[in-house]
């Protein structure tokens, strides 16, 4: 009887032959996954995805010849399949990686040390589940919201093939136009982790400036990125989207993303709401933040009412905090159906538990958010 091998097939581009080593050697080690080849440049590794069809593959941005963004966006036109990049920390490599989720990587590695790293074998374990993740993901839920999110955006203006965005509203400082507690009575909170970027983009860029509530988002995500992530998001949305500040005071229309690294809070600040960031707290199942903390924080304010959104992402975070948020708050939760989220983990577990009001495709999530805020 002839065993059918199940392993999966990785590509692993990178320019440097220490690093293209060093991952195989990583990547290597797993039963389920297997190095079919390397390649040493951005169009190499375009000419290998097409000759050996890959299952996944690994991806470096910063690449001779073509770089990693180049390639990128040939392999998801010619050969689409699941690719998670490697990326350094600077600001540079972190507004490089967001625009990689835009064209359709599935997830990132970040490199401690940058291009030739010996930490990075104390990233091995995150090396193999990323990898292994992204070869069970389905391409289909994620190459058509690259056009999809921009064309829903409500800030941006089509003239010929020219796209002008609008002016919005710059972030006022916290003593300013700070809200009175008497005027947040709702908040919207979105938890997502893999594949979230983009369900982000495709929620965030659908609502309207003048929301008229806060918007709490913990994004799976190390420190370092969720900045680029929230300015991305600003330039493309009507709200203002910014990486929260501790002690900042909460304000209408404006989407705060926890940082990479530090559990995002609620604290009540004389009449108003503030941002409380925690870096000392262990994370939760391996996240900080995580979206369990942030729901039960804001459990403490019975008298607020919550529009929540639970999307694509990998494990069960937002389970227990969303099981604690219901018990004491009045609060109507939106899960990520399996048709769109990328990874149907967070969501399923919202669903499944039986906390979920409404199970809807990620293009209709802003719609049910808007909705719920003006009932």
């Amino acid at each position: 009887m002839v065993v059918e091998n199940l392993s999966k097939r990785v590509l692993i581009a990178d320019d440097s032959a220490f690093m293209r080593k060093l991952i195989s050697e990583i990547i290597s080690s797993h039963p389920s996954l297997e190095v079919v080849g390397t390649a040493r440049n951005g169009q190499e590794a375009v000419d290998k995805a097409r000759l050996l069809k890959p299952d996944v593959m690994t991806l470096d941005i910063e690449m001779p010849v073509l770089d990693g963004l180049g390639a990128l966006q040939q392999i998801m036109k010619e050969n689409p399949l699941p690719v998670v990049m490697l990326s350094s920390t600077t600001k540079e490599g972190a507004e490089n990686t967001i625009r990689a989720m835009e064209y359709g990587a599935v997830d990132f590695i970040t490199k401690p040390g940058g291009a030739i790293s010996l930490n990075l074998r104390d990233s091995e374990k995150v090396i193999i589940e990323k990898v292994l993740d992204a070869s069970q993901i389905d391409m289909v839920k994620i190459l058509p919201r690259r056009a999809n999110a921009t064309m829903s955006n409500p800030s941006v203006a089509t003239t010929g093939t020219k796209l002008t965005v609008s002016p919005k509203r710059l972030f006022v400082s916290p003593t300013e136009g700070a809200l009175p507690r008497s005027a947040v009575k709702q908040f919207i909170i979105i938890g997502t982790s893999t594949g979230g970027p983009r369900a982000l983009q495709q929620v965030l860029v659908s609502l309207p400036e003048n929301i008229g509530v806060p918007i709490l988002i913990v994004q799976h995500m190390p420190a370092g990125f969720t900045k680029s992530l929230a300015d991305r998001l600003n330039s493309l949305s009507g709200i203002t989207v910014k990486e929260a500040e501790n002690g900042e005071l909460i304000e209408k229309n404006t989407a705060y993303i926890a940082p990479g690294g530090k559990h995002m809070k609620v604290a009540r600040v004389g009449v108003s709401f503030a941002i409380r960031l925690d870096d000392q707290d262990a994370p939760r199942m391996g996240h900080r933040p995580a979206v369990d903390v942030l729901l039960e924080s804001v459990s403490q304010f019975p008298e607020l009412q919550f529009v929540t959104a639970i999307m694509t992402g990998m494990g069960h975070d937002g389970l227990q905090g969303m099981k604690i948020l219901k018990e004491h708050c009045t609060t109507f939760t939106i899960a990520e159906s399996e048709e769109t989220a990328v990874v149907y983990g967070m969501p399923r577990a919202i669903q499944e538990a039986g906390l979920a009001d409404i199970s809807a495709n990620v293009q209709d999530i802003g719609k049910l958010l808007l909705e719920q805020v003006k009932s």
